[in-house]
């Protein structure tokens, strides 16, 4: 199945049930490779919960993930060592330093050797971190422990990263920065989906899939999400204000 087309990542039918609560509801999508994928929406969309099933965190209750072609669910292990996932609140050793985070991810990942100083150096420096490799983590700012948070996921060098609203509350600069390092990513061949909740960093993605009320309304490259709207979030906005009309009517002639 490796390689077989440019869609490395394929969600078919995907629903997601908590009791009663429908959280994703028969979502479709396709990833290309080497792309970014961006995931938009209103909070409580069901984004979270469509990315940690990708990520192989939780079973879907329907519908199947390859991931370049490798079931998520019957193939999980095989998954885990070509993926990064960076969820929400990311689990940083605050009381250990810089170096000492990433020496325990290389650890996890078994990384030895020549080896641990090369991707040390690289990830270290690709964020910019090689001058606080002493702090710790707890005394970094917000942008800086997201950039160490990446590049504790990036030491593995998985082929696709999975990054749940990474930059959420971290300052513009930083947030600059941090799409900076994505953009070399992709660059490098990398396969990233993302969401976000700054449709500033919408634009930076090659395609969105706008998400609402556990479904996702439609998927298109930034320009074409826009089309008449002056911005990405009246687009958006009026698409949601659409379906909840839609909604609304539907219900007032039950």
């Amino acid at each position: 199945m490796h390689g077989y087309d440019d869609s490395f990542v394929r969600v078919d039918q995907v629903s997601m049930n908590f009791g009663r609560i429908a959280a994703v509801r028969e979502v479709s999508l396709e990833v290309k490779r080497g792309t970014i994928f961006g995931l938009v929406g209103s909070d409580g969309a069901g984004k979270s919960t469509l990315l940690r099933m990708m990520a192989t965190m939780i079973r879907p209750s329907s519908g199947s993930i390859l991931i370049d072609g490798v079931d998520v669910v019957s193939e999980r292990k095989r998954v885990k060592d070509i993926m990064g996932y960076m969820p929400q609140r990311f689990g940083l050793y605050q009381d250990l330093t810089v170096a000492e985070n990433m020496d325990f991810f290389m650890n996890v990942f078994h990384i030895t050797g020549a080896e641990r100083k090369k991707r040390r150096e690289k990830y270290l420096g690709f964020s910019n971190l090689l001058p606080f490799v002493d702090r710790q983590a707890g005394n970094l700012s917000g942008g800086m422990k997201q950039k160490l948070g990446l590049a504790c996921v990036l030491v593995h060098e998985p082929r696709i990263l999975i990054l749940d609203e990474p930059t959420n509350g971290v300052d513009p600069v930083s947030r600059q920065e941090f799409w900076n390092i994505l953009a070399q990513m992709r660059q490098d061949g990398m396969t990233i989906v993302v969401s976000t909740a700054y449709l500033d960093e919408g634009e930076k993605c090659d395609s969105l899939g706008l998400m609402h009320r556990a479904q996702l309304l439609s998927t298109a490259t930034p320009a074409d999400m826009r089309a008449s709207h002056s911005t990405l979030e009246s687009a958006m906005i009026s698409r949601i204000r659409e379906v909840d009309q839609e909604l609304a009517h539907d219900s007032f002639k039950r």
